[in-house]
C-alpha cells in the first residue's frame, strides 16, 4: 500500500516538474492572435478533403476528397454543392488543378479526369497499366498541358490533353509521404516513413536523395515564397533552409513547446506571413518570416486535423481537413482588425 502511494506521488511530482520546466521555456505557450481571419464553412460531406482549385473566375472552384467526393462553388467558396462523376467504383480524389477553364483531377487507385469547360463535364482519360504507382498530384500548365506525379515519385508531362505522357525522370524515388512542386517546376518529396527526402529539378534524369537533419522523422516539406525550403518534423519542429544555399538548414524551431501536436502543413500568404496547421485545430501564424509566432485560438474548437493550407492569392485562402472540415480566409476580418 505504502509503495503504491509513493509511486503515485512520484508520478505527480514528475508531471508538476515538467509543467514548471515547460512554463519557463521560450514559446512554451504562444500569444493569441488579436483577431481570427478564418471562418468555418459547412460542407455537405464528412470525408477527408485533399485539394482545392479555381478556374480563372475567382468565384468558381472545386474541392476533391475521399470516396469520389467532388464539390463545386460559384460564389468564391462561401457555399459548396456536391457533384457526381459516373464511375464504376469509389476512388480517392487527391488533386485538382485549373488553367482557365481547362482542369484536371487525379485519383487513386488509377484515375485521370479532364475538362475544358470549367467542370460542366468531365472525361475519363485512360492511364497505362504500367504507370509506376498511383496518380498523386497534378498541375495544369497551359492549353492541353499538365504535369502529373505518382505516389512513388514518378513525374510525367503531357502536351496533348493527356493522350500521351512523357516521363521526366528515369526512376521513381520510392513511396512518398508527400510531394511538393515549386512555381518553376522543381520538386521535393518526403519518403513514406519520413527517413529522408529527395529533390528534382527540370533537366535532371533522376531524384537526388538527402538525409534528414536529426533523428526526428520528416512530416512535410515544401518551397517558400521567400526563396527558402521549409520542413516540418515530428514533435512540432520547423526548419528553414538558407536562401543562398538550399543544402544548408537553419536551427530547429519549436513554435510552441507546450503543445507539440503534429504540424502537418505550411503555406505562405505573403513572403513574410506564414501559416502552419496541425492536429486538433492547431493553427499558427508568423508575420516576420518565421522569427516569431502567434496562435489562432478561435479555431481550437474545431477538433479536427488541418491537413492542407492553400492560398489562391493573398486575399483568398482555404484550410482543408478531416471529416469535411474547411476554413475560409476572411480578408474583411483583417481589414476590420486593422
Amino acid at each position: 500500500m505504502m509503495h503504491s502511494i509513493v509511486k503515485s506521488w512520484k508520478k505527480i511530482f514528475i508531471i508538476l516538474a515538467a509543467v514548471i520546466l515547460c512554463s519557463g521555456c521560450k514559446n512554451a505557450f504562444l500569444p493569441p492572435m488579436s483577431y481570427n481571419p478564418w471562418e468555418v464553412i459547412q460542407l455537405p460531406t464528412e470525408v477527408t478533403l485533399f485539394d482545392i482549385g479555381f478556374t480563372d473566375d475567382s468565384d468558381h472552384g472545386w474541392i476533391v476528397g475521399g470516396d469520389t467526393t467532388l464539390l463545386e462553388t460559384t460564389d468564391g467558396g462561401k457555399t459548396w454543392e456536391p457533384k457526381t462523376i459516373d464511375l464504376e467504383e469509389k476512388v480517392r480524389l487527391t488533386s485538382v488543378s485549373f488553367n482557365g477553364n481547362e482542369g484536371w483531377i487525379v485519383g487513386q487507385p488509377s484515375l485521370l479526369l479532364h475538362t475544358d469547360d470549367g467542370g460542366e463535364s468531365w472525361s475519363t482519360i485512360p492511364l497505362s497499366s504500367k504507370l509506376p504507382g498511383a496518380p498523386n498530384t497534378i498541375i495544369a500548365l497551359g492549353p492541353n498541358s499538365a504535369e502529373m506525379t505518382t505516389d512513388v515519385g514518378a513525374i510525367y508531362r503531357t502536351k496533348d490533353g493527356g493522350q500521351n505522357w512523357r516521363a521526366q525522370v528515369e526512376d521513381a524515388v520510392g513511396v512518398v509521404r508527400n510531394i511538393s512542386r515549386s512555381s518553376d517546376g522543381k520538386y521535393i518529396a518526403v519518403s513514406a516513413k519520413g527517413n529522408f527526402y529527395s529533390t528534382w529539378e527540370p533537366g535532371q534524369t533522376s531524384w537526388t536523395p538527402h538525409n534528414r537533419q536529426n533523428s526526428r522523422r520528416l512530416e512535410n516539406m515544401g518551397f517558400g515564397d521567400d526563396g527558402r525550403l521549409w520542413l516540418l518534423a515530428r514533435g512540432g519542429q520547423l526548419r528553414f533552409s538558407d536562401p543562398e544555399n538550399l543544402e544548408e538548414w537553419g536551427e530547429a524551431i519549436n513554435p510552441e513547446y507546450a503543445t507539440s501536436w503534429g504540424l502537418l502543413d505550411l503555406a505562405y500568404r505573403t513572403p513574410d506571413e506564414i501559416w502552419i496547421s496541425g492536429g486538433s485545430g492547431n493553427l499558427l501564424r508568423s508575420t516576420d518570416g518565421g522569427q516569431t509566432w502567434e496562435k489562432d485560438l478561435d479555431v481550437e474548437n474545431v477538433p479536427e486535423n488541418f491537413y492542407n493550407i492553400v492560398f489562391i492569392n493573398s486575399e483568398t485562402g482555404f484550410i482543408l481537413g478531416q471529416r469535411g472540415t474547411m476554413l475560409k480566409y476572411n480578408s474583411s476580418a483583417v481589414s476590420e482588425a486593422a
